[in-house]
Parts: C-alpha cells; sequence; structure tokens
C-alpha cells in the first residue's frame, strides 16, 4: 500500500490513462444505520470528507469513497440480483469511465475537488446484509478506493474525473 506521505514515483504505465472519467451518483449518509440519501451536488471539506455524511471530520484517509460504475452490474451479476442500487453499496460516489486504483496513491480532481487515493475500499460485513449471503464476496477486488480530500470544493454530479 502507498505511503501518502510520500510522493509516488513516475510511472509511465500508471500514469497513462485512456480519458478522463465522470462523477454519476453522489451519496450521503448523515448517521449510522440510515440510508444513504441521494444529492445531485455535495461539498467537500479539506481534511474531513463530505459535509452532511457521518463520516465527515474523521481521520481523513476515509473522508470519501469511490466506486467504479463499471463494476456495479458485475457485483449484481455476482450476489445474483438483476441490478444493484448504489446506495446499497455504502459508497459516496459512483465514476465511470476512469479506472478507480489507477488513482490509489495520487491525487485526482472530480470538478473543482483535489482529492488523494489512499487506500483500496475492501468491503466490509454489512454487504452480507445489504447484498444477501455471499455479498462481501460479491464485491471483493471491486470495493473501490477511499480518498482523502486535499482542496474543498462542490462536487456536482457529471464532474469531470481526472488525475491532477
Amino acid at each position: 500500500m502507498p505511503d501518502p506521505a510520500r510522493p509516488r514515483a513516475a510511472d509511465p504505465l500508471r500514469d497513462c490513462l485512456p480519458r478522463a472519467g465522470e462523477l454519476r451518483w453522489i451519496g450521503l449518509r448523515p448517521a449510522r444505520d440510515v440510508p444513504m440519501r441521494e444529492v445531485a451536488a455535495a461539498a467537500a471539506t479539506a481534511g474531513a470528507g463530505l459535509d452532511g455524511d457521518r463520516y465527515a471530520g474523521g481521520s481523513g484517509r476515509r473522508g470519501v469513497t469511490l466506486i467504479q460504475a463499471e463494476h456495479l452490474p458485475a457485483i449484481a451479476a455476482l450476489a445474483g440480483q438483476a441490478q444493484l442500487a448504489p446506495a446499497r453499496l455504502r459508497r459516496n460516489l459512483v465514476v465511470a469511465g476512469i479506472p478507480l486504483l489507477a488513482l490509489l496513491g495520487r491525487r485526482f480532481r472530480i470538478g473543482e475537488v483535489l482529492l488523494e487515493g489512499t487506500l483500496p475500499c475492501d468491503p466490509c460485513a454489512r454487504m452480507e446484509a445489504a447484498l444477501g449471503p455471499g455479498g462481501y464476496n460479491a464485491m471483493l477486488g471491486m470495493g473501490g478506493l477511499c480518498a482523502r480530500v486535499l482542496e474543498p470544493g462542490v462536487l456536482r454530479v457529471g464532474d469531470p474525473v481526472q488525475p491532477a
């Protein structure tokens, strides 16, 4: 796992992304054990996370959680479901068109907000309840990315996602 305190060395293969991505969905969970609330925009606070989300103000490394839109159909299929609403996976942002794990250990922008990919966002035991038996394993390897907010701003559905 990359050390977020050290800048990542240049790597021609990892630095070459085919195109920018797009923010497709935003969800906030205001308190523990309540459903995610879908929103069209959310304010991001540096070092804290998304305003209105229960994890805002924590350590910052998990200030924002992201999942790749292209993985939703695969997770649904592995969980034996026809489709899957993003809110069930407990991630704040759904992005499309850019490989999220390529952003691990690097800075990237979503619209005006500067983030840094800090950790893989592995599934947790709650996926068994959210997706049914085997839900944890259905998400394994496709849980997404955790990020910290470095520069604040407002995230909006439709914003571009690209390396900084």
